[in-house]
């Protein structure tokens, strides 16, 4: 780590992170920042934010993040975000799109309109959009690295999160397309898709031990995930071992998939 060379040296690196004030985005901030890079850490609330940043810089001895809040479901905020990154550092390295909303429960007969244009806006939409702000400097210069966290979800049906898993499947297909576009510049484009993380999106699943069991029970590790275990792979994406990874989309989730 910090030696020229090394495979997953981010030294000089530039990161923006959304949804990154907590869970799988704050310990994909935390470990971006870990290994050499400047993370910018955004959510829609700034005390968040700023907690967050105050943990990171405390726990890598250096001043690595910055606080820039932004709501994914607005253009502006976004485009605020993006140029706040770029007078701030010059360039972005490496975009996470890992911000997501699930505001329904239940079966997709039921769903409301609002509720379904929301989920697919800030799931779908909104990481389209960081991709058209961040991507054509990336292309400019000829690398980068774009990471969309999924879900598992976007590989299964579901009776209760419908919307949110054909939004997640949305967003591997995003990821191929742009790694096809952006592939000849340089830029590379992938997937995460997390299996059942402990985090606060996921609490009515682990809350209680005996769903949680359940939830679990399919799995080949028959356990929780937690959001640091999801964080190596986003260091992988956007360092210098993941050069040649490109338009995939990889489940972590200690196995569910395989079973």
């Amino acid at each position: 780590m910090g030696m020229p060379g090394t495979l997953f040296d981010l030294s000089g690196e530039v990161a923006v992170i959304t949804g990154s004030s907590r869970g799988i985005g704050k310990a994909i901030a935390h470990r971006l920042a870990e290994h050499g890079a400047s993370v910018i850490v955004s959510s829609r609330k700034a005390d968040a934010c700023e907690r967050a940043v105050a943990e990171i810089n405390a726990a890598v001895g250096r001043e690595a993040a910055v606080a820039c809040p932004a709501n994914i479901s607005s253009k502006e905020a976004l485009r605020g975000l993006a140029d706040f990154a770029l007078e701030r550092f010059g360039k972005v390295d490496t975009l996470v799109c890992n911000a997501a909303s699930n505001p329904y429960f239940g079966p997709m007969s039921g769903i409301a309109d609002e509720q379904f244009q929301k989920i697919l806006m800030n799931n779908i939409v909104s990481n389209h959009w960081l991709c058209q702000m961040l991507g054509p400097q990336m292309v400019a210069r000829g690398r980068g690295s774009i990471i969309i966290i999924s879900s598992i979800g976007g590989l299964r049906g579901s009776p209760v999160i419908g919307a949110y898993n054909i939004s997640k499947a949305a967003d591997m297909q995003l990821a191929r397309n742009l790694a096809v576009e952006w592939g000849p510049a340089g830029v590379r484009v992938n997937c995460i898709c997390p299996g059942l993380v402990k985090t606060d999106m996921a609490r009515a699943l682990w809350d209680n031990p005996e769903i949680l069991k359940q939830a679990t029970a399919g799995s080949c590790l028959k356990r929780i995930g937690m959001p640091d275990e999801i964080a190596g792979m986003a260091v992988f994406l956007a360092s210098p071992a993941g050069a040649y990874t490109t338009g995939q989309s990889f489940a972590i989730d200690g196995g569910a998939t395989a079973v």
